[in-house]
């Protein structure tokens, strides 16, 4: 009797030990915290503002607008244990994530990195030709194939450095006009064209492979948003009329190009467009202003109160995020489709603030 309550005993302090030791093993997982806010009409800690302009009169003026970052521990090179996860699902701020979110099978953390550079480099390409579309400047975009996606339609025809110049028997526009905002040109003007089909209706496009024009015919498939798609990955080569420059420093990501672009119509716009007040926000822009959605609100958002901000500008694809987060009750929540919705919004903000799109459900 003795012998088996001294196995019971012995057995439950193993079994307590092995738990006990468990929440100090590495996991899978991230810790997605608040991270940095940076003005876009500010500057940097040495001095250096954020967005420079060369080639244009530029002017500073009152008020901020600040993008949002989300600071994440954990990772392939860096894991988590058990306890440190349990004590972040446990806090309002931050949020527990699959290591695959942003870490995908087989990409170590420098390829991740490097992908999170190459999109806020795009990011602030996009941004500025958004607000010259906003501003009425022409620019020029001229897309070019920067890879063919092994595997699908383009692989094996289509090469990197073609210019493509016709899609279904059409030019492709790759100046801007200045009469409509959110004007398609160059690749946007490309990607629309062939995605407005069903997946598995053929495209026909001209290309301009060094000096010699290539005509090519390839079956669409269902791309990664459902829509229509090739294989073919495009980046324009632009020819602004300024030079804008951005410095962040070692953030990266695409997240940042609604702020980027609002921050450059605020530097070149002889009015202020704030009024005077703190905006913060967090969205995507594409060179036609459409804003699109991001992951880590209810974090940025926490991010955003406690640097002060009065309003939080959201892409519309990103709402359901919002009531996430601990600060949703601290901020006025603006929701945002386009590049155009923001500065509406700015315009109602200047005169008042009454009647701003929300979120469904605020």
């Amino acid at each position: 009797m003795v012998r088996r309550v001294m196995t019971l005993v012995a057995a439950l302090v193993l079994l307590a030990g092995l738990g006990y030791g468990s929440l100090f093993l590495p996991v899978p997982y991230l810790v997605a915290s608040p991270g940095v806010t940076l003005d876009t009409l500010g500057e940097q800690q040495d001095g250096q503002p954020v967005i420079g302009i060369e080639g244009a009169e530029n002017y500073e003026h009152d008020g901020s607008l600040s993008m949002v970052t989300v600071q994440y521990a954990g990772g392939p090179d860096h894991r988590l244990n058990l306890f440190t996860l349990v004590t972040a699902w446990l806090s309002p701020s931050q949020a527990v994530l699959p290591e695959e979110l942003l870490f995908p099978a087989g990409r170590s953390q420098e390829e991740v990195t490097e992908r999170q550079t190459v999109q806020m480099n795009s990011s602030q390409t996009d941004a500025t030709a958004a607000a010259l579309n906003q501003l009425n400047i022409d620019y020029e975009a001229i897309p070019l194939v920067a890879e063919a996606v092994e595997g699908m339609p383009a692989d094996g025809v289509v090469e990197a450095g073609d210019r493509i110049i016709e899609v279904d028997g059409e030019k492709v526009p790759t100046s801007t006009t200045g009469d409509d905002p959110e004007e398609l040109v160059g690749s946007a003007y490309v990607v629309d064209k062939v995605g407005a089909r069903e997946a598995g209706d053929p495209v026909a496009l001209v290309l301009d492979r060094d000096g010699e024009e290539v005509e090519v015919a390839l079956d669409t498939v269902e791309g990664d948003e459902g829509n229509a798609a090739v294989g073919v990955l495009i980046a324009d080569d632009m020819d602004f009329p300024v030079d804008v420059s951005i410095s962040v420093g070692e953030i990266g990501g695409p997240s940042a190009g609604m702020m980027f672009a609002l921050g450059i119509i605020d530097r070149l716009s002889e009015e202020g467009i704030t009024g005077g007040v703190s905006v913060a926000g967090s969205g995507t822009v594409s060179s036609d202003g459409r804003v699109g959605g991001v992951s880590g609100i209810p974090q940025k958002m926490v991010s955003a109160h406690r640097d002060g901000a009065e309003y939080f500008f959201v892409a519309a694809d990103s709402c359901s995020q919002v009531n996430q987060s601990a600060a949703a009750d601290d901020l006025d929540v603006v929701r945002v489709e386009t590049l155009t919705d923001a500065l509406d919004a700015l315009e109602t903000i200047r005169e008042g603030g009454a009647d701003l799109p929300r979120c469904e459900g605020d």
